[in-house]
């Protein structure tokens, strides 16, 4: 069984199609943040969920 740390640092992968321009601001947006792309994505959408209280409760206090 693994350990809880173990646990949590899980991530999937997936391809993500997006369009040029959102892109190119989300790029943008990253290195004015000294984040990167990947960085800045998992960031908008942790912000998302947190706004709209779709996270588990123990995850929330997470960033």
């Amino acid at each position: 069984m693994p350990k809880e740390n173990e646990k949590e640092k899980k991530s999937k992968s997936f391809i993500l199609r997006i369009d040029v321009d959102t892109m190119d601001a989300i790029e943008k947006w990253a290195s004015d943040e000294f984040r990167s792309v990947n960085g800045q994505i998992l960031y908008l959408l942790d912000q998302a969920l947190k706004k709209n209280h779709r996270l588990p409760k123990n995850k929330k206090s997470d960033m």
